[in-house]
């Protein structure tokens, strides 16, 4: 009889409960046991682990290992999908590896290609994958002139943060004044050029955004599941095109998104994402680590996060095909467990938790 396989997911994103539900449906029909930390007490992953417990804030990245270490060894962890702290933790893969814990996580140098996307940028055009036109920007003065380049192309201005994930902190470059009109109906995405050179001037502290036009839908995240050995296990392309989402295998998507993840030792799961620029796909983002859509792949017929697991823990999976191509769908919210709001903020004692009840939905609908 298999043993039960252990997995540890780290402040990880809410939408991993689905990740969660998966690797305990899986098609080996093997038990498997979660533990989950998180700053939020309110995360939903907490409740829906086996075990879990709240992380100490305020930890270096080097303090962070060794809680990390810690959790591990006495838990008896079997593999760990860091995803606060990455960077630190992967170099550290020996150590983890002699308290018997896995890493699904790639090799500390991919870690640090695509932790900054100037570099990533020049990284993945180094080896044929294109990408849009970008500019690296400090200052007021750079931002104006980079946008004046766009514009004068005839293309829309954008920036976000040269590191960051999960889009926070993208915007895009209005010359409209402001006005009453701003303030109508939801937020938007759009800022007037004025106003943010002047609160850079103001501020008198550089920044660190890259600027770019604002790219085409449809966008597409390319799941890639690849081996230590640098050999893609899976890849499948996730599309967006406003509401409606879908999925491809065409090889406009595909074969770049192959390029990275072999080439730049993308190990275990990562998300690499792709939108249309002058009427040809570009390179958008790398994530180092599963998407928190990865679950949507089982509409294909796919468990990825199951696959990865087994190849972390060396039990090869081989090619994963998904046998078939799901229907296009959109995303909705459901409500999720909690944890009982009286638990203190942060707590020593391990708690163990029953499993929620499961709450169906269009895509948690095939039980992998």
């Amino acid at each position: 009889m298999l043993s039960r396989v252990r997995v540890w997911l780290n402040r990880t994103y809410a939408e991993n409960v689905f990740f969660m539900d998966q690797l305990r449906r899986n098609p080996s029909d093997r038990a498997v046991e979660i533990h989950a930390t998180h700053g939020d007490p309110d995360s939903p992953v907490l409740a829906a682990a086996d075990t879990a417990d709240l992380e100490p804030e305020g930890l270096s990245p080097a303090a962070y290992v060794e809680y990390a270490l810690d959790q591990c060894a006495r838990r008896g962890i079997d593999v760990f999908v860091p995803r606060l702290h990455q960077a630190a933790i992967v170099r550290h893969r020996a150590e983890f590896a002699a308290v018997g814990t896995a890493l699904l996580a790639p090799t500390p140098e991919a870690v640090a290609v695509f932790e900054d996307k100037a570099t990533a940028y020049e990284a993945v055009g180094s080896v044929g994958v294109p990408v849009p036109p970008w500019w690296r920007v400090r200052t007021a003065d750079e931002l104006l002139g980079a946008v004046e380049e766009l514009e004068a192309a005839g293309h829309k201005a954008c920036f976000k943060p040269a590191a960051g994930a999960g889009g926070v902190g993208f915007r895009v470059i209005t010359r409209t004044p402001f006005s009453l009109a701003g303030l109508e109906g939801f937020p938007s995405p759009y800022v007037q050029l004025d106003l943010v050179v002047e609160a850079l001037r103001r501020s008198g502290q550089p920044v660190d955004w890259l600027v770019m036009p604002r790219l085409e839908q449809p966008e597409v995240s390319v799941d890639c599941l690849t081996g230590t050995d640098n050999r893609l296990r899976l890849a499948v392309g996730r599309t967006k095109n406003g509401r409606r989402r879908g999925f491809t295998l065409d090889d406009r998507w595909l074969e770049p998104a192959r390029l990275i993840a072999e080439g730049f030792g993308l190990h275990h799961l990562s998300n690499i994402q792709f939108r249309m620029f002058d009427d040809r796909p570009v390179l958008l983002d790398v994530n180092t680590r599963p998407a928190g859509g990865l679950h949507q792949l089982s509409l294909c017929g796919v468990n990825a996060p199951w696959a990865a697991v087994q190849l972390a823990l060396g039990e090869d999976p081989g090619v994963v095909e998904p046998p078939f191509l799901g229907q296009d769908y959109t995303v909705v919210a459901g409500p999720r467990s909690l944890l009982p709001a009286a638990l203190p903020r942060q707590r020593e004692a391990e708690i163990v938790l029953p499993l929620p009840a499961q709450v169906p939905s269009a895509v948690e609908a095939l039980p992998l």
